[in-house]
């Protein structure tokens, strides 16, 4: 059976991460089950990994040429393969390609997580003397297959039927949901074997090969990741799976454009990056005297948008019905999902920028967007959103979230030379260096713009999320002034009060050529 991944990208580990990927140079019974077992348990739900029998290593990588397996062993492993398998409780059977590379004949196991973990397996296999092994569960430790101590077993139990959400059946969709066409788009994108054959095939029988159905034979339903990649509308499922791109040139509103985003994960991730590309990114060419290269500077760097937005679709929970939002203001650029990291990562290591994942939310998301090459491995995303915003000369991104890690926020600042910091008007927009003053101001200036507006309504169009004690301030100088006033002076705390602006001669609307 062909698997739905390159193989020479699989052997030089172009889209699989290390850890997930194990050379042996020829059949070894004992090794390979309890690898398979620890794939299959796959406790930090890197979505399972994959055995190459025929390719040995050195140093984590294949050592070349390669050794290959001889023909007439191959029915022979497979034979031994499924009589081994046996062995592991509950039953559990990888996916197999016997397959040609570099003139040489290899078998790869692909073994994803399993639905019903925990597995064990023999520790050493039965003799005459010892008719009953002894069994063990095995989980994956770095780059290799271990035996489980006690606390770690008690991990493993309270991860069972624990299924993410990615790789669980949706009962609510039927096979036919899933597209042929944008199956075939995809294994022919990543150059897999099962291209042709998804041509011919119905769709259900592809879709079986690649892992994307589940439950009994006569009640197969797709897993939710199939119906997030091969659906022309994962939001009938899953509702808000879409990606927001606002452009907000101004704080009160004025000039905002607004993109959204829809359609399978792949697709609105190339498109909202593409229209970032093309409409938000900004370049200054700079041509240096006696340098023949000028200096080039990006108002945000592409591959740091690339990581951030592809790290929100991967890591975002599909649960919880609310977009991906991207907001543009002048001075930054602001990736928000939902919910925040896992716990496994402190407060301490997000402030520091250190941000390693033991456990993913979304395995299966994971492997299709390294497939695609939209994402890097496993843990580099954050160094090389890091290392682009140094490299352009920007200030290094903010990771925010709250106590309860309900959101997650990914600051990429503008580059100081996209920013006039002299210009009065950019400096009312700067929420975070606006005193009493430049409130006052901003509130004469929006009132004039938008007209009556309440408390609440002034706060957000000045981007702060709620009535601050120097918001309040503000207003209630400019109402001792007389510069402003209740639209019901009779019902100060009425739900429909509003903020008007007198007929005072220094309000900004009748002051010409008054900087604001």
């Amino acid at each position: 059976m062909a698997l739905p991944i390159n193989i020479e990208d699989l052997v030089y580990r172009r889209v699989v991460e290390n850890a997930r990927i194990e050379y042996k140079a020829d059949w070894n019974p004992e090794p390979i089950l309890h690898s398979i077992c620890a794939f299959a348990n796959d406790i930090d739900n890197w979505g399972g990994g994959y055995i190459i029998i025929g390719i040995s290593e050195c140093d984590g990588m294949p050592v070349l040429p390669i050794k290959g397996l001889n023909k007439s062993s191959i029915d022979r492993i497979n034979k031994e393969l499924l009589q081994k398998c046996n062995l592991i409780e509950p039953r559990y059977l990888p996916i197999v390609e016997q397959t040609t590379f570099d003139g040489k004949e290899i078998i790869v196991l692909w073994i994803p997580g399993g639905d019903a973990r925990p597995y064990k397996c023999p520790v050493t296999f039965p003799t005459e003397k010892a008719a009953r092994a002894e069994k063990a569960y095995y989980i994956r430790k770095m780059s290799n297959s271990i035996r489980a101590n006690r606390l770690e077993e008690k991990e493993l139990f309270l991860l069972a039927n624990n299924i993410p959400y990615d790789d669980r059946v949706n009962l609510s969709a039927n096979i036919g949901d899933l597209k042929t066409s944008l199956i075939s788009e995809f294994l022919y994108e990543v150059g897999s074997d099962l291209y042709k054959s998804s041509l011919e095939r119905p769709v259900e029988l592809t879709a079986s090969d690649m892992k994307l159905t589940g439950g009994p034979s006569e009640y197969r339903k797709p897993l939710n990741v199939g119906l997030m990649f091969f659906n022309d509308n994962p939001d009938a499922f899953f509702p808000y799976a879409r990606i927001e791109v606002v452009d907000k040139p101004d704080p009160t509103g004025e000039g905002m454009t607004e993109k959204i985003f829809t359609g399978p994960l792949d697709r609105q991730l190339k498109d909202a990056l593409s229209y970032i590309k093309n409409y938000i990114i900004k370049e200054k060419v700079t041509k240096i005297p006696g340098q023949a290269e000028a200096e080039r500077i990006y108002n945000i760097p592409y591959a740091a948008v690339e990581e951030a937005l592809a790290n929100a679709i991967y890591h975002r929970s599909y649960q919880i019905p609310e977009p991906i939002t991207v907001m543009i203001t002048p001075e930054k650029m602001e990736i928000t999902s939902l919910p925040g990291p896992d716990r496994t990562i402190t407060k301490e290591d997000i402030q520091n920028r250190r941000m390693v994942s033991r456990r993913y939310r979304n395995r299966r998301i994971g492997d299709f967007l390294k497939e695609l090459k939209l994402i890097e491995g496993r843990n580099t995303g954050i160094p090389t959103m890091l290392r682009s915003m140094k490299k352009n000369g920007s200030a290094l991104p903010e990771f925010i979230t709250d106590e309860d890690r309900t959101y997650f926020t990914v600051i990429l600042p503008i580059h100081n030379s996209f920013q006039n910091a002299t210009d009065s008007q950019t400096r009312l927009k700067k929420k975070s260096r606006r005193n009493l003053t430049e409130i006052k101001e901003l509130i004469l200036l929006l009132l004039t713009q938008k007209g009556n507006l309440s408390s609440s309504e002034l706060a957000a169009s000045m981007e702060y999320t709620k009535v601050t004690s120097t918001v309040a301030k503000a207003i209630k100088e400019l109402l001792a002034e007389g510069r402003i006033v209740y639209s019901e002076p009779d019902k100060v705390h009425s739900k429909n009060q509003k903020l008007c602006l007198t007929d005072k001669p220094n309000t900004p609307s009748q002051t010409k050529g008054r900087q604001i």
